[in-house]
């Protein structure tokens, strides 16, 4: 007879992973839908991160939510976290946040200390709810060339990055270096290759994103 097949995970056994974000997260993905649905996920690196894992990992049955909203900042973040995060109770929570606040910075967004300051109290408040929690930090990112991009953003945007790299690593998050991932891509193709914008990506993109998310999990995980 051939072997069962193992048991598979219910209930509170079936971890949660939860991507957090701005639009680059968001994707288009349709709001209160049920996790590991296409429409739920989106059409961008969440949703393909998140199909690598379910297909790489299927006995641990992951339930994969996308909760990114367009335009958010860290502030917008903190705002619906207790509803969009922690009710969720992720086991592996992923954050990608940081364009916006700099894209606003001039009309009530966060400078690039304030930015840092909100980012590690919502890690801070993750942390004091969700103790075991596996954090990911994406580094904000922009690409040259984009039809959206200001010529100043890409080192108006380096103290954010560096800021979110001290936060990631205060926390004790894994970080995904998504700048540096765009600066080795723009060796293969110029920017709109990547991202039309400079700031939202093209398939192509999402899917070096995708890679750079999975290889961050998985020396962690």
């Amino acid at each position: 007879m051939p072997a069962a097949a193992p048991s598979a995970p219910t209930g509170e056994d079936r971890p949660v992973l939860l991507f957090q974000g701005d639009s680059i997260t968001d994707t288009g993905r349709r709001r209160g839908g049920p996790p590991n649905h296409p429409h739920s996920l989106g059409s961008g690196y969440a949703a393909l991160a998140a199909s690598a894992l379910l297909s790489d990992e299927p006995g641990r049955r992951w339930r994969c939510y996308n909760r990114g909203v367009g335009g958010d900042t860290v502030a917008d973040l903190a705002a619906r976290w207790a509803d969009d995060t922690l009710a969720l109770a992720p086991d592996v929570l992923s954050i990608l946040v940081g364009i916006n606040d700099l894209w606003t910075a001039d009309a009530g967004g966060a400078t690039a200390p304030r930015y840092e300051e909100q980012l590690r109290a919502l890690l801070d408040r993750t942390r004091s709810a969700l103790p075991d929690v596996m954090l990911l930090i994406g580094e904000p990112f922009v690409l040259p060339g984009g039809s959206a991009v200001d010529p100043t953003w890409p080192s108006a945007l380096e103290p954010y990055r560096a800021a979110a790299r001290r936060v990631a690593a205060d926390a004790g998050a894994a970080w995904i270096p998504y700048q540096s991932v765009f600066d080795e891509a723009l060796q293969d193709a110029p920017g709109p290759y990547w991202a039309e914008d400079g700031i939202h990506p093209t398939p192509a993109g999402h899917h070096r994103m995708a890679q750079a998310w999975l290889e961050a999990f998985r020396t962690r995980h």
